[in-house]
């Protein structure tokens, strides 16, 4: 298990990538599946920053890689706003791109990515994300 904190920041994003990319490598993904990690946990800790917190420093990101046997567990820690996926709609893809509303399209982005996602919430622990990557081979 490893284990970084990051300051909610835009900034702070490309360190993410590189510790979630590490651990993927080392858990034995292939380029196209790690790229795969990167960008959903990209996409998901932006919208921390952007949702959760509601700007740049206002709280950290806390991010967990756990090594499985068929793959890796990412968990993605935050004491902003809590968030219910339940209450955004799939995004609308058959409309022209200049017309498709933004909201909603990371997570639908997330949950293609990884092959499972999974929301918590608690007033004593904050939020939690857990996404998992399983190996294709």
């Amino acid at each position: 298990m490893a284990t970084e904190k990051f300051p909610g920041r835009f900034e702070s994003l490309a360190g993410i990538r590189k510790f979630v990319s590490t651990a993927a490598e080392e858990a034995g993904f292939d380029d196209k599946e790690v790229y795969a990690v990167e960008l959903a946990v990209d996409e998901a800790c932006a919208n921390i920053i952007e949702h959760a917190y509601g700007g740049e420093g206002k709280g950290e990101i806390i991010c967990i890689c756990n090594d499985l046997s068929n793959g890796l567990e990412i968990i993605l820690k935050d004491d902003g706003e809590q968030f219910d996926p339940s209450t955004i709609s799939q995004p609308d893809f058959s409309v022209e791109l200049e017309k498709l509303k933004p909201r909603g399209a990371g997570i639908f982005l997330i949950r293609n990515m990884m092959d499972d996602v999974d929301f918590k919430f608690s007033k004593e622990s904050g939020n939690e994300l857990r996404m998992v990557k399983r190996k294709s081979h």
